[in-house]
């Protein structure tokens, strides 16, 4: 077995809100004893009765070298104190990366050291992989070992590599439905899985319902402390079907609202009255989403701040500009909602801030990569929901903050970027559209493509319609498609098109549903915009439905 330096795991412990390291050592090494020849008698007598492996594993962030490999050790996950049932000491627990997925030949191994202080979760830095190759991976303590996952690193920075398979996903409200669409996205076997925000919900029961009554509850109360989203986490993890997701390969992660507040707005919350403890809640959600998700110590909060826009590159085929648009954005104008809003063209105001947005453009100047792929939450393309001269956008997304939009877009142009492509979740329906600079003049050149995930969950069953009797189409004719079924994206990116199949599962109050392919969309080289390839024939019981401006609005603000 490999020995391993300090760079090549994480193991986190609070020091004035920093991180603070422990030593390394290799799996059989002192001082820490080789967790794998622990008996159960023997963990039983410091507090560990049962299989801790309850939350799954994950991996996420690849590159070349390696990627991060997450588990979190809980023994009772819904325990109400955030620890899940662990008792207050650290344990080592095993690591191994197998190259093959019988897991009989380990190519890398080492120890790390789950935390008491950080929820007892683990970050491994695993590297000195081979490029572009399959690995899987599982953890052990004792007699207690966990699932296998599966994880893929990229292509060398020179390579292109082969197709890669990628499926991006948003919003997943445990209580309106059944995670059917990942359990179906992790039988994809994709390459790569991006999570654009809403991974979880803060309410609690009887907060947040759909028509026809909700499928299943939240424990405990709305998330406020550490405790409380600690144990949210913890009850999405122990999905079975979210845990095959996970499993199945590495994730790229960045949040969204609610995974602190509903429409939060950097040190802003949603209701004015909570605004004095404001800061520790969003300190605490930041701690646990880091404790939670597969990020690399780059990403370790400090207080209130958490660094979590970053870039990650698939060779040259693909660079991936993971973006944060909550943490830094202006609050929202006009009160929030859908309106013709003076603030919205505010040339002063950002949804990114000033930092991310010169950093995302500069990324762009200096990219070579086939495709340029803007990971991030809200939706971009401009949707007036008015036919009239009245301009009436959704303030929460990018049309609340029109100049940070076109600084962004007219920064692709600039940098003569190859293919631009927004990816972007939240409004709970599939969307594609073609992106402009200026959106008032339809017959303008087209500069960008948008693709558009649905939710997991959020939302419960949701209904098709002809998306062309969608009127937020006929008033902007930029838009090209819409569905309001669940589901993901499953996208294959290749040197010469992005091809999208916008997949859906017909329903999620029971278990089980078959997903099948709503529409295909392809984006091809030098050539932006989105082009329609297949539309799966409507029921005839459908074609007499039409989607209202209003039912669209009431769709993505039904919030409490």
């Amino acid at each position: 077995m490999s020995k391993l330096n300090r760079r090549h795991f994480l193991v986190a412990g609070l020091t004035a809100g920093a991180a603070a390291a422990i030593p390394a050592t290799s799996a059989n090494a002192d001082p820490v004893k080789d967790p794998a020849a622990e008996t159960a008698q023997s963990l039983a007598s410091r507090g560990l009765t049962t299989d801790p492996f309850t939350l799954g594993v994950a991996s996420g962030d690849p590159d070349h070298e390696g990627f991060v490999l997450w588990t979190r050790l809980a023994q009772q996950p819904l325990a109400e104190d955030g620890f899940g049932g662990m008792p207050q000491r650290p344990f080592p627990v095993l690591w191994q990366i197998y190259s093959d997925e019988r897991c009989r030949r380990v190519v890398r191994s080492g120890v790390a050291v789950a935390a008491h202080e950080w929820g007892h979760a683990i970050h491994v830095e695993a590297d000195h992989l081979s490029s572009d190759r399959e690995y899987w991976y599982r953890f052990r303590v004792g007699p207690y070992i966990s699932p296998v996952g599966r994880a893929k690193t990229a292509p060398h920075p020179l390579s292109y590599g082969g197709a890669l398979s990628m499926a991006f996903v948003s919003c997943a409200q445990y209580e309106h439905g059944y995670f059917t669409s990942y359990r179906r996205l992790a039988e994809e076997h994709p390459d790569l899985i991006l999570h654009l925000g809403d991974y979880q919900y803060e309410y609690t029961k009887n907060t947040y319902n759909i028509p026809g009554g909700n499928v299943r509850n939240h424990e405990g109360p709305e998330t406020v402390t550490l405790a409380n989203y600690r144990q949210r986490h913890a009850q999405y993890k122990a999905d079975p079907d979210l845990q095959a997701a996970h499993a199945a390969a590495p994730w790229l992660v960045v949040f969204d609202d609610h995974e602190v507040d509903n429409n939060w707005a950097d040190e802003i919350p949603e209701h004015a009255e909570d605004q004095p403890t404001f800061l520790q809640r969003r300190e605490a959600a930041f701690r646990a989403y880091y404790e939670n998700m597969p990020l690399r110590r780059t990403s370790i909060p400090r207080g209130i701040d958490m660094q979590l826009y970053r870039r990650v590159r698939w060779g040259r085929m693909a660079s991936f500009h993971m973006l944060d648009t909550r943490q830094y954005r202006d609050d929202q104008g006009c009160g929030d909602g859908y309106k013709d809003c003076p603030a919205a063209v505010d040339p002063s105001r950002s949804i990114t801030g000033a930092a991310q947005e010169e950093w995302l453009v500069d990324g762009f100047h200096k990219s070579r990569a086939q495709w340029d792929i803007i990971g991030q939450q809200v939706f971009f393309a401009q949707r007036d929901n008015n036919a009239g001269p009245a301009k009436v956008t959704s303030m929460d997304a990018w049309d609340g903050y029109v100049a940070s939009r076109q600084r962004i877009t007219q920064g692709w142009i600039d940098a003569k970027v190859r293919n631009p492509v927004v990816l972007t979740g939240d409004v709970h329906a599939h969307w594609a559209s073609d992106l402009k600079l200026n959106y008032d003049d339809p017959t303008g050149p087209t500069v960008g493509s948008e693709l558009v995930a649905t939710s997991i969950s959020t939302g419960g069953d949701g209904a098709d319609s002809d998306p062309a009797t969608h009127p937020f189409l006929a008033i902007n004719p930029h838009l090209k498609f819409y569905n309001n079924q669940r589901g993901y994206v499953l996208t294959k990116i290749e040197r010469d098109a992005i091809t999208a199949d916008f997949k859906v599962v017909p329903h999620l109050r029971e278990p089980g549903a078959e997903a099948y392919t709503r529409a295909t969309f392809v984006v091809e080289d030098r050539v932006p915009g989105v082009k329609q390839t297949y539309l799966r024939p409507l029921d005839p019981s459908v074609l007499a439905r039409r989607v209202t401006v209003d039912e669209t609005v009431r769709l993505e603000t039904e919030r409490p």
